[in-house]
């Protein structure tokens, strides 16, 4: 399931680029949230409670988590499928689902840094439970910021760890990030030229793009920087129909994300549509009474364009498990 890069122009431009690799349709639509939206992880007693101060765009999977977005800041995160994932028991801490994991993010914090420092010394615990179509819900975050600086968190055996800089550029899945470093520390030395892994498999995919996002032309202006992303996720996208039972990991390609932190501009494609809608933030207008607004792209409707003004007023979804 899923491959993310981060890319920085020589200009410094950070655009970062994620496929959503899942065995089934997860009827995902595209929101919108204003800051100051008051927010719970938990509808239990000991759920989390914050309030948003930033404005973002998101995908959400299965309209009960928030799968990957940017704010206002150009803070952009991903949330990525690792079946190693343990995020251990909550204890008597307040509790945020995984659902809400990445929209905490994008509520809360504007850089990289203040993402590391805020989950070093989290307020929460993150709980998981069952996706709709059964899965567990084991996964791991991905940030990206306007500076090009980069972080990936993976819970395991209940532990937070952290790989905090600008060089983790490259996640997708299975196995644990440590190990997926030394895979691609192995093709390099091979050298992409000679050879490159071609399955479907998560490690082979992350040689891929480490090596292709390498190659990737840095003197570029904003619509070249964007495209070069773009030609790299294709690249690892699974084709339709793609499935191993038992590795959800391996999974057919459902829909292609570009975060532009420069332009705070959110792509997005649907594998089933012929065109690119996207969002420029800055267009989107939010009335006081109606600080949420969805997008609905049930049934793949066939849209294109800048899309901020066919966002509707709909009350937010409630996260997984909540």
């Amino acid at each position: 399931m899923c491959t993310r890069i981060s890319f920085t122009s020589k200009d410094g431009r950070v655009v970062t680029g994620r496929n959503m690799d899942w065995p089934e349709d997860m009827h995902t639509d595209l929101w919108a949230f204003a800051a100051g939206m008051h927010r719970t992880g938990d509808n239990g007693p000991a759920g989390f409670i914050w309030e948003s101060t930033h404005s973002s765009v998101i995908a959400a999977g299965y309209n009960c988590g928030t799968a990957d977005g940017i704010n206002d800041a150009g803070l952009v995160a991903n949330l990525l499928y690792l079946s190693e994932s343990e995020v251990g028991e909550p204890g008597d801490r307040p509790r945020l689902s995984i659902g809400a994991w990445a929209q905490y993010v994008l509520d809360c914090c504007s850089s990289v840094a203040e993402v590391v420092s805020t989950m070093e010394s989290a307020p929460f615990a993150i709980t998981t439970s069952a996706l709709p179509n059964g899965s567990l819900a084991s996964l791991h975050l991905a940030v990206s910021d306007a500076s090009g600086d980069s972080a990936v968190f993976e819970f395991l055996d209940g532990d937070l760890t952290v790989h905090h800089g600008p060089e983790f550029r490259v996640m997708t899945n299975s196995p644990v990030y440590d190990q997926q470093l030394a895979i691609d520390a192995y093709w390099r030395e091979i050298g992409g030229e000679i050879m490159l892994p071609g399955t479907s498999r998560a490690a082979d995919r992350y040689v891929r793009a480490s090596y292709h996002l390498g190659n990737l032309p840095v003197d570029v202006d904003d619509r070249a920087a964007v495209a070069g992303v773009l030609s790299v996720q294709r690249n690892v996208a699974t084709p339709l129909g793609t499935a191993a039972p038992g590795a959800p990991e391996v999974s057919q390609t459902l829909w292609t994300s570009i975060a532009d932190s420069t332009a705070r501009r959110y792509y997005y494609q649907d594998t089933l549509s012929p065109d690119i809608v996207w969002v420029e933030l800055d267009r989107l207008a939010f009335d006081t009474s109606a600080p949420s607004r969805r997008l609905n792209l049930q049934g793949h409707p066939i849209i294109h364009g800048e899309v901020s003004d066919r966002f509707e007023a709909a009350d937010p979804f409630t996260f997984l498990g909540t």
